[in-house]
């Protein structure tokens, strides 16, 4: 089975191509197929904003999976515009390269005291030749999910994900970056106790019993 990834961030790539090793699939990207184009992604959360993006990206394969995520500070109300939320890319509306994001959230975690908790919240989308499906985070879920981050970034960088460089363990002080940690990260979980997405996938592309 072929799946194309509604995705460019090679961090993204390689999270799906480790959830689903041994399983009978082979993932492509727009860029594989090249997709100039680009799904407009203005949803009301980010389970609406993975369904825009997997009905945009059908249009060109059987199978698509698409993910999207909003990041939230504890310390700032949800209505604050400093809030990243579903734009955590594009805080004020201007795209920000992996370099400029460091630096955007590493001011801003300093004007909150230098340190804040933080969450992920994560939707998906899923689209097969009968219909798509979509799985978005409880708030439950999301909260499990907290972390630290830190306006002082981390040297070590990891492509597509620029934020890990800000982020922290669970335990609140070792650098999520530092040698041999982001194995544990739960995004690159295979565990599906751990890992709340993969079952979703697995059902809705039939695949629950090859595992």
């Amino acid at each position: 089975m072929q799946i194309l990834l509604g995705t460019t961030n090679p961090a993204k790539v390689r999270m799906f191509e480790k959830w689903f090793q041994g399983y009978d699939v082979s993932f492509v990207t727009p860029r594989d197929l090249n997709i100039e184009a680009e799904p407009v992604e203005n949803g009301a959360d980010p389970r609406e904003n993975a369904r825009l993006k997997a009905e945009f990206y059908g249009r060109y394969a059987d199978y698509v999976i698409c993910n999207d995520s909003g990041l939230y500070f504890a310390a700032l109300p949800l209505e604050d515009p400093r809030q990243p939320g579903l734009h955590i890319r594009t805080p004020q509306g201007k795209r920000l390269d992996d370099d400029e994001m460091i630096a955007y959230y590493s001011s801003l975690i300093g004007q909150l005291g230098g340190k804040v908790k933080a969450f992920y919240l994560d939707g998906f989308a899923l689209k097969t030749p009968a219909g798509t499906l979509t799985y978005l985070d409880t708030m439950e879920e999301a909260e499990k999910k907290a972390f630290c981050m830190v306006a002082e970034p981390y040297p070590v960088r990891r492509p597509g994900w620029p934020l890990d460089s800000l982020s922290l363990m669970p335990d609140g002080e070792t650098p999520f970056l530092q040698k041999d940690k982001p194995k544990e990260m739960f995004k690159l979980s295979t565990d599906k106790k751990t890992n709340p997405w993969l079952p979703f996938l697995l059902e809705g592309l039939g695949l629950e019993k090859q595992g």
